[in-house]
């Protein structure tokens, strides 16, 4: 993560009246104003199958791409399919039904696939283009987190730990199910949420983990978050994965860098510390809420579907240190 945080810093900057939001603040997505009542939202994201079946596949990877529209708040309207296929390896049935598998998610969204782009590549890949519309006063940011709100968190966290331990011929299948199900989720039910309680800040957690992703949080809000690591919800399953050590790669490149912003109080159980880097995919929105909207916004995301939702921390005013996981005193 810092050499590419140093990559990005060495490209040129865009002088533009109408960029909201470009690459700087780790935001989840680019804004630009297309009118004084209308931004628009794009991002982009793709990657290697985490599962066997393609077309779960293409609804995994399309949830994922469309989750940063939702974490800033947008409405996804149209997406360009982003694909590597060896096909001089796989029949092209496979790549029908990842591009099925998306379609589908991307259907659900109530937006449309207006076309893409295919490389020959050695290894599967699949993403989205995304490109979403929102009005101003419903943006939402990074950047905003207030001291005294509350921490909310909408699905459960593991789908690293699982989604390795599957490739590892290792997990069992009541908890991939559950992980897919997590992950084929839409974040609208955040966003829809959000809009109700006027939530203050967002994003998305995914391969950054959610230390990480609070810790840019804090960073761009001017705050400290602090997450209590054993209100964690986590997935079905995914505990005893991380006891038999089926870490992502990514896991400690993630505690390594969060390291550095953070630091450690009471004695947090080792199982939740390690979620906290473990690298997600199509993870849920974490939200800075008014305190006294919190439950208001996780009775609404757990009656849409988000069973798990649940205050995972809070916002203090800036101390030495962005990050703050707290364990048991």
């Amino acid at each position: 993560m810092n050499g590419l945080a140093q990559v990005v810093r060495g490209l040129p900057e865009f002088d533009d009246p109408n960029l909201v939001i470009g690459t700087d603040g780790a935001s989840d997505a680019g804004v630009y104003r297309l009118r004084d009542d209308l931004l628009i939202v794009q991002s982009v994201d793709f990657f290697p199958p985490l599962v066997d079946d393609p077309f779960v596949f293409g609804q995994i990877a399309a949830a994922n791409s469309l989750s940063d529209i939702y974490a800033m708040g947008g409405d996804p309207i149209t997406a360009l399919n982003v694909v590597g296929f060896p096909d001089d390896q796989l029949g092209l049935d496979v790549l029908g039904e990842i591009l099925r598998g998306g379609a589908e998610r991307v259907q659900l969204a109530g937006a449309v696939i207006v076309g893409g782009h295919t490389v020959r590549d050695t290894e599967i890949k699949y993403g989205l283009s995304v490109t979403g519309v929102v009005k101003p006063e419903r943006l939402m940011t990074n950047r905003n987190a207030q001291p005294g709100d509350a921490l909310v968190l909408t699905k459960p966290l593991g789908t690293g730990f699982v989604t390795t331990a599957y490739k590892a011929g290792r997990c069992p299948n009541a908890t991939l199910a559950a992980a897919i199900e997590s992950m084929i989720q839409l974040n609208v039910i955040g966003r829809d949420a959000a809009r109700q309680a006027d939530v203050r800040a967002a994003t998305d957690i995914t391969g950054f983990g959610l230390a990480i992703h609070a810790s840019e949080m804090a960073q761009a809000s001017g705050v400290t978050l602090v997450l209590e690591l054993d209100k964690i919800p986590i997935l079905t399953g995914a505990e005893a994965l991380v006891e038999r050590g089926f870490k992502t790669r990514a896991s400690a490149s993630n505690r390594q860098f969060a390291e550095t912003l953070m630091r450690v109080e009471g004695k947090p159980d080792p199982i939740h510390m390690e979620l906290a880097f473990d690298a997600q995919t199509s993870g849920g929105l974490l939200m800075s809420v008014p305190a006294d909207k919190a439950e208001s916004v996780i009775r609404t995301v757990r009656a849409a579907g988000a069973h798990s939702a649940c205050i995972v921390g809070s916002v203090i005013a800036r101390q030495a240190e962005c990050l703050i996981l707290r364990g048991e005193t």
